[in-house]
């Protein structure tokens, strides 16, 4: 289980840098969140922030808070500013390009540039620094540095809720790729707005009321004393010849063949397939 710890920078009393109507306390808790949400679909990881809200941390305090509950990674969420433009991101300066710390930045870097570029931005490298939360923390820890908040053309994308869609993507992809996470399988297979069961091969509809019929103990067809009503859909495990025709709609129960009574459908080659592999 990789444990993830992201930390959107500033909050509270602290807003971060400001600039064009905008916070960068504020962008970068709604990146992380999105980060955190799109993670929610792979296997094997679990995501921890820093803040859920608008609080106010100490910089002691976020590593403290990752380093105790043991994070496999630290990475810290900002948005820059100071007059440049474009994404960068840092680890530690006591980190090569080949410690854990430099291989994750470098897949982060790459998902993000490679998600980014579509909008035209400056891609300023991965860098290195001898910032707090990279320092202090216990684990592999990255910072990254999305556009610059005091740039107007910078500051338009980060007011674009796909740029800060499409950035979390990129984190996320770098994060899957270091750490070579899978995304988690459908928990029911599904046919329409019904379950896909395991040895299914069809389903029947019912149009008009008819019987709903079992095997006595003497292998004689019994009525279950049920009728069924139009619109009740069931599973079809088999077929058999016998009396005229019969769908096996499973705990040795039987639905007849009868034209204009029930509706008969089979599942797509391709759902049959997927329901192999589902289910091997």
């Amino acid at each position: 289980m990789v444990k993830l710890f992201i930390d959107p920078g500033h909050g509270g009393t602290d807003p971060g840098a400001v600039g064009n109507g905008l916070r960068e306390k504020d962008l970068t808790l709604q990146i992380s969140k999105r980060i955190r949400d799109l993670l929610e679909g792979y296997e094997n990881i679990q995501v921890k922030l820093s803040r859920e809200g608008d609080q106010t941390l100490s910089l002691k305090q976020r590593t403290d808070m990752a380093n105790s509950w043991g994070a496999d990674l630290f990475l810290s969420v900002h948005i820059n500013a100071g007059g440049g433009t474009g994404y960068e991101d840092f680890r530690h300066s006591s980190q090569s390009p080949n410690s854990v710390s430099g291989i994750v930045q470098a897949a982060i870097h790459e998902g993000v540039m490679n998600e980014i570029k579509y909008f035209v931005v400056k891609d300023r490298g991965t860098k290195s620094a001898n910032y707090h939360v990279l320092r202090e923390s216990r684990m592999p820890a990255v910072l990254s540095e999305t556009l610059f908040i005091d740039k107007s053309s910078d500051a338009a994308l980060l007011k674009d809720e796909n740029f800060l869609n499409t950035v979390a993507l990129g984190h996320v992809n770098g994060i899957v790729k270091a750490y070579n996470l899978k995304t988690k399988g459908p928990e029911k297979l599904m046919w329409g707005k019904t379950e896909f069961k395991k040895g299914q091969i069809g389903r029947v509809t019912i149009l008009k009321p008819i019987n709903l019929w079992k095997d006595s103990k003497d292998g004689k067809l019994e009525f279950t004393g049920r009728v069924l009503e139009p619109g009740e859909e069931f599973r079809v495990y088999g077929f058999r010849d016998k009396h005229g025709g019969q769908y096996d709609v499973g705990g040795g129960q039987w639905v007849t063949k009868m034209d204009g009574y029930i509706k008969y459908e089979t599942p797509s080659k391709a759902l049959l397939a997927q329901a192999a592999e589902f289910y091997k």
